[in-house]
């Protein structure tokens, strides 16, 4: 299979093109750089440009003639999107909507998209399932919702096949340490903690420590990136052996406190990692973590590198040089 995967220079983009690639499809990436990594890009060509910019949509699909795309493209920073919506907006959405018109135009039927959690918003009840309301908080959340939406109008006048996969919080690093994450700014608790275990970046701060959890701190579903890139390819295998579009969570069913969080990272680097107590941020659920039943049954999807321990060892083999130089 040639899949074309918008993106693919990113953090779970490039993992899932790692994942194409080993088991003998081939993918295509198609990336600005604007927050993706070249070094990243090592399975298959690179197309340098961005999803808004039609000629070079078209000129992909003539050149590749993919059978199925990947969508991770997108600005995913919650803070930037409620100081910049207008940009966010025009990413996310009217990006989206260009990518659908060119699979349109090219015969192109089947696409993965990269939702999120963050479209159901405030949680009803727990764990999350996909029947649960759609009701964002932010822009983030709103602009995948509606991305989420015209997905759906399109499948509906038989345009296109979508998968939706709505991660939980994607962690981790490649088990080789060649790819991992890296974000510009890094806001993401795993790296940020391994960063203040090793003696850089100024101690982490610990948002709440009175929620009505096992240890007063948050609860969220961690997903190590592998996991999550073979969800993609099951997805896919889904959509290549049936004409049938969904939505699906792709997280492990289990939650895990941000303070277990932070004590599993001071296991793995050796030292604890330095800590500030803070008040709640407005807005923080005590608890969010995934019904992945439909994923199971569905994709038979299993994670299988998902406990925190096996995370963070992986995230840390990736980061430790380039910590442990910086410290140094």
């Amino acid at each position: 299979m040639k899949v074309l995967v918008l993106g693919g220079a990113g953090y779970i983009g490039a993992h899932a093109a790692k994942a194409l690639a080993r088991r003998g499809d081939q993918p295509v990436v198609f990336d600005n750089l604007s927050a993706g990594r070249r070094e990243f890009v090592k399975w298959g060509p690179l197309v340098e440009a961005d999803i808004r910019d039609r000629a070079a949509l078209d000129a992909a699909f003539r050149a590749y003639r993919p059978d199925a795309v990947l969508h991770f493209a997108a600005s995913i920073e919650v803070g930037i999107g409620e100081r910049e919506p207008v940009a966010f907006w025009e990413n996310n959405v009217a990006g989206s909507l260009g990518v659908l018109a060119a699979m349109q135009r090219h015969g192109c039927r089947n696409i993965v998209f990269s939702s999120t959690c963050a479209v159901y918003g405030e949680p009803e009840y727990l764990p999350l399932d996909e029947r649960h309301a759609r009701q964002p908080i932010n822009t983030y959340g709103r602009t995948k919702l509606a991305v989420e939406q015209a997905l759906e109008d399109a499948a509906r006048a038989g345009v296109i096949d979508f998968a939706a996969l709505r991660y939980f919080n994607a962690s981790g690093a490649s088990r080789d340490g060649d790819i991992g994450e890296e974000h510009e700014p890094e806001t993401h608790l795993i790296p940020n903690a391994l960063k203040a275990a090793a003696g850089i970046g100024g101690p982490m701060q610990v948002f709440g420590t009175n929620f009505a959890t096992r240890d007063g701190s948050c609860v969220r579903d961690f997903i190590h990136v592998d996991d999550l890139a073979v969800g993609h390819l099951l997805a896919l295998d889904r959509l290549a052996g049936r004409r049938e579009s969904f939505a699906c969570n792709l997280g492990t069913g289990q939650g895990v406190t941000v303070l277990e969080v932070l004590d599993a990272v001071g296991q793995v680097v050796g030292r604890p990692v330095p800590r500030l107590l803070a008040e709640r941020r407005q807005g923080d659920a005590p608890e969010l973590y995934a019904d992945i039943g439909f994923a199971r049954e569905a994709l038979r999807f299993t994670p299988r590198r998902s406990s925190i321990q096996e995370i963070v060892q992986d995230a840390w083999r990736y980061h430790e040089p380039r910590f442990r130089s910086e410290a140094a």
